[in-house]
């Protein structure tokens, strides 16, 4: 029953941080800091599950679309062209990751460092209020650096979310087709990191104690809330109040300050 409550709880968190531009690492970081909670591995490997079925069942038609411009081999229309951004697109991601993904996993364990991230996310978000609409069209040069800043947004409490849309936005990039990409491009960076925690740690899931209650209860709630999550997320970049969401970091981050006893 404890892992059931814990497995639930985590699940929640996960699903509404994920898509709301609040960092869901940061939040899952404060919440195992807080109440010692250890998130198994297998654990987070459903969250990443949940988090894809998310995207596949609100980008349906759109993803459908792509997959057949791949399988015809057509990146003239629309969705086909879209291909090749995401490719661009998620190199620098991938390589960021390489290259900093084991400092950054050791940095950010305390609250302190996330505190100081979820200030600078506010940053970030509160930025996106300067965007101007200009365009619909997303070149390679864009794609590249809304690559940069998905990267970036692998330290614990920067929100990938947040952090992609607000450089779409600050690019000039419309507003749909900027929520669109910005999770058109999370699709292979979650297959990444789903595939790098299978292949890592293939032992630690074979020996893990979760009861398939637990998994399922996970799953359910990671995708059930996580679907709601976006849908509202969508609604608030329509009625351009994206930037909003920059108070809720500011003072979670000054809390967590003042709680961490720096200051």
């Amino acid at each position: 029953m404890e892992q059931l409550i814990e497995a639930i709880i985590l699940g929640v968190v996960q699903a509404l941080t994920e898509w709301l531009p609040i960092s869901s690492t940061g939040h899952l970081r404060l919440v195992e800091n807080f109440f010692g909670l250890e998130l198994p591995i297998l654990f987070d490997v459903i969250l990443h599950v949940g988090t894809l079925i998310v995207i596949l069942i609100f980008f349906r038609k759109e993803v459908g679309k792509m997959l057949s411009s791949i399988a015809h081999l057509d990146f003239k229309n629309e969705y086909g062209k879209m291909v090749p951004l995401i490719i661009v697109g998620v190199i620098p991601t991938l390589l960021i990751g390489i290259v900093f993904g084991r400092l950054i996993e050791d940095t950010f364990q305390d609250i302190f460092p996330i505190a100081i991230a979820l200030i600078i996310c506010g940053l970030i978000l509160y930025s996106a209020k300067a965007g101007k609409e200009k365009t619909d069209s997303i070149s390679y040069t864009t794609a590249v650096m809304i690559g940069i800043a998905q990267g970036i947004a692998i330290i614990p409490g920067i929100s990938r979310s947040g952090t992609t849309i607000t450089v779409a936005l600050i690019l000039g990039i419309e507003r749909k087709r900027a929520f669109r990409f910005s999770f058109f491009l999370s699709i292979p960076a979650i297959l990444g990191a789903l595939g790098l925690t299978l292949y890592t740690e293939l032992d630690e899931l074979a020996s893990t104690n979760l009861g398939i209650g637990e998994i399922l209860a996970g799953a359910a709630i990671a995708t059930i809330v996580g679907y709601l999550a976006l849908k509202l997320l969508w609604k608030i970049i329509m009625t351009e109040k994206f930037h909003l969401f920059a108070f809720y970091c500011w003072l979670l981050g000054a809390g967590l300050i003042m709680l961490s006893g720096v200051f």
